[in-house]
């Protein structure tokens, strides 16, 4: 009979907390992983074995309700998508009546821009001309109206010029709001039978060749509008005819890029080094739009596909310089 016998853990850290909470852990990853599980968004949280408080709290977030939970102290680290949302929440801008002092850990890139497209029929050539001529548009947008942030960037951008999408609606168009990007059904392919004329959404490289190829016209944001959005915090962006030969011009519009992982100013330093610590520890682990290990050098740059909108976390800035990055 084989003796039985308690097994001493063989790797540093590896008691009974580590082992519970490592198998979640890894089971949860496994899962998010999988292409046929659709629940993808997970929140963290940390304490000592047998405490009564949760002491940390890391969220897995995109939407800018992030922000507001860091903020309250409900999560200490987040995530947002796009960075222009932070940077607006930074400055006190836009739908943020006063500034947020949140900073950033690093930021995933991931290049994208705002694209707003009409169907050839409408004759219409810019964004001006929507409102000069209150035309009811039948539009296709992104599913989500209370927690994407493609939506706060339209009623800001639409605000600039004096409208809104309700505006739409009353002068008699129609507004539908579909789950998915407009590559999904229900959305182009309601362009190509008619029954709409004009999409709304960020994701631009993944939907604008097909709308293209429906011959549909994509309304640049002028001069002084851009401006005008500039001094919230977002940022301007080209797609060129290069790019897109299908484009009736060079196209000027929000940039949509950047998923910044951020946290308040007053989070420890000792915490977010140990954040930053472990993210470099890890950072072959985790997948993104690049080959190999996270290049965390570009994460943390200001590159173009991962502008750096809010400053680092002081406790951050000086790990990304110790590491050669800065």
């Amino acid at each position: 009979m084989q003796e039985r016998r308690f097994v001493e853990p063989t790797r540093p850290g590896g008691g009974p907390p580590t082992q519970r909470s490592r198998l979640m852990l890894e089971v949860a990853s496994e899962l998010v992983g999988t292409r046929d599980w659709p629940d993808k968004q997970v929140i963290i949280k940390l304490r000592e074995q047998d405490a009564p408080e949760w002491a940390y709290t890391f969220f897995a977030s995109d939407a800018p309700n992030s922000i507001g939970i860091v903020a309250s102290g409900e999560a200490d680290f987040a995530i947002c998508n796009p960075g222009g949302v932070l940077a607006m929440a930074y400055k006190g801008a836009g739908p943020y009546p006063q500034p947020i002092p949140v900073r950033t850990i690093m930021v995933f890139p991931q290049f994208d821009r705002w694209g707003f497209a009409v169907t050839a029929d409408t004759g219409i050539t810019s964004i001006q001309d929507i409102v000069d001529r209150k035309y009811p548009l039948k539009l296709s947008l992104r599913g989500g109206r209370e927690n994407h942030a493609v939506h706060i960037v339209t009623d800001l951008i639409l605000a600039a010029y004096g409208f809104s999408l309700k505006d739409v609606a009353d002068w008699g168009g129609e507004l539908r709001y579909t789950p998915g990007l407009p590559t999904a059904p229900g959305r182009l392919s309601a362009i190509a039978s008619g029954e709409l004329n004009a999409v709304i959404d960020e994701g631009f490289h993944n939907y604008t060749p097909r709308a293209l190829e429906l011959g549909m016209r994509y309304l640049s944001i002028d001069e002084p509008h851009l401006q005008q959005l500039e001094k919230l915090g977002l940022r301007r962006q080209i797609a060129s005819r290069e790019e897109f030969p299908g484009l009736h011009e060079d196209l000027w519009t929000i940039d949509f890029s950047g998923w910044p992982a951020f946290c308040m100013e007053s989070t420890p330093d000792e915490l977010v080094t140990k954040f930053c610590t472990a993210l470099e520890a890890r950072k072959d682990r985790i997948p993104w739009y690049g080959d190999g290990p996270l290049d965390l050098k570009l994460m943390v740059s200001d590159h173009w596909s991962a502008p750096m909108m809010v400053p680092l976390h002081p406790a951050a800035e000086r790990f990304w310089k110790q590491q050669g990055y800065l």
